[in-house]
């Protein structure tokens, strides 16, 4: 994911008022934020694949798995990487935080002040 030096990705749930305490944070390290809400926009299993491969992360560690969704439908099972791809690409509103992107780091922002693990 190329971008500008100075630019940020963020991914996460326009809904939920930690994602949006994130957002503002992460509005203290740039001004120039690429916003991915969840509810908007619908990413492919190729980018779900490139963002964790920069966490260094498998799909399934992304998921909350207290969250209700996951209990009724996913917990005990085994799926492969590719359904767990196509699970995330679904269902991104099950993903424990925003993800943010800058520098060709990323970072999975379980609380709004981790975000700043991307600040020069």
């Amino acid at each position: 994911m190329k971008s500008h030096p100075n630019e940020m990705w963020l991914f996460f749930d326009c809904e939920s008022s930690t994602h949006k305490k994130t957002l503002a944070l992460a509005k203290s390290i740039t001004e120039n934020i690429n916003e991915f809400t969840f509810q908007h926009n619908k990413l492919s299993k190729f980018r779900w694949a490139e963002i964790l491969s920069m966490l260094q992360m498998r799909p399934k560690d992304l998921l909350n798995k207290a969250d209700n969704k996951y209990q009724e439908e996913l917990a005990g099972h085994d799926f492969d990487d590719d359904n767990w791809l196509e699970i995330l690409r679904n269902n991104p509103c099950m993903i424990k935080g925003p993800i943010a992107i800058m520098n060709g780091k990323a970072v999975l922002c379980i609380s709004p002040k981790d975000i700043y693990q991307l600040s020069p």
